[in-house]
């Protein structure tokens, strides 16, 4: 009886926290959207959606989302094609060529990467990365896109490399076998059988690092130079949505008024990019796990 209520008492703790969790995540999009509503009674939300001019602390006030979703998919698309080939490229040096020794010591080095704080980040891609690539690019712009979204590319890169030598990890061995039994290289094997096999993993790595890339903040906020424009032009300022947010939340703007209530329009803008692609992220695992059983 006494085992029983203890198990009792740790299965209401679970449930408790389990409950704290989705209470959490529903107060948040409760918030977002209270405040956002407020916003899109003053402000149209076509305008919103279609606009290329975001103003809103100007004289002559514009609310198009567009250059903060340019800026926010700019960083993100140059983060992750930094990212996704050299942490395909580790992961399958780490699984196919790597000793277990030296895998066991360098995974977790790899892993440092992830807790390094990002405004330290942010500073060497100000001081370091753009200073460097004046050297290639003559006309980039002291605060531009490019330099954030390379230091970007090289902070996801764990997530990118762990992910997906844990799925290379993950493939049957007699593929990898049946690959050197045909008289395969080492080398085709790993890019031929082994990576093809385990490409809903890779490809759902390659989705979470770009929903992390999205979310990044300062960063951007230090090297990307806090200039909403629409343009795909990397060697430019750009201001993305976190940015954005974090330069209202500073203060400057009053309480309540129409400028301070973009900031949950924007919040959640960048809420519904993430839920997006979180659940392809979903969907692409369960598509490979039905294909699969």
């Amino acid at each position: 009886m006494k085992r029983k209520t203890k198990e009792n008492i740790i299965e209401r703790a679970l449930a408790a926290c389990a409950f704290i969790t989705v209470l959490t995540t529903v107060g948040i999009i409760l918030v977002l959207l209270v405040e956002a509503v407020a916003f899109f009674s003053e402000v149209s939300i076509i305008d919103f959606l279609t606009g290329t001019e975001w103003t809103p602390l100007f004289t002559s006030k514009s609310y198009g989302i567009l250059p903060l979703i340019a800026g926010t998919l700019l960083t993100s698309l140059i983060a992750i094609s930094v990212a996704l080939p050299i942490g395909i490229i580790i992961a399958v040096y780490l699984n196919e060529y790597a000793p277990r020794r030296f895998r066991n010591v360098v995974k977790p080095l790899l892993e440092v990467l992830a807790v390094v704080p990002t405004v330290v980040y942010g500073f060497f891609a100000l001081m370091i990365v753009t200073p460097f690539l004046k050297n290639f690019v003559t006309d980039l712009s002291g605060f531009n896109a490019l330099s954030p979204g390379i230091v970007m590319g090289i902070m996801i890169i764990p997530f990118v490399s762990s992910l997906s030598e844990d799925a290379l990890n993950s493939v049957p061995d007699s593929l990898r076998q049946a690959a050197f039994g045909m008289g395969s290289t080492r080398l085709q094997t790993a890019f031929k059988v082994m990576v093809p096999a385990a490409s809903s993993g890779i490809i759902v790595s390659g989705i979470l690092a770009v929903a992390r890339a999205i979310g990044e903040t300062m960063i951007v906020a230090i090297a990307a130079g806090m200039q909403p424009r629409f343009t795909f032009d990397p060697t430019v300022p750009i201001q993305t949505i976190t940015s954005y947010i974090v330069q209202i939340s500073m203060g400057d703007v009053p309480y309540g008024t129409t400028a301070y209530r973009t900031i949950f329009a924007a919040g959640i803008t960048l809420f519904i990019f993430t839920f997006i692609l979180n659940n392809i992220s979903y969907w692409i695992r369960a598509k490979y796990r039905e294909k699969y059983e």
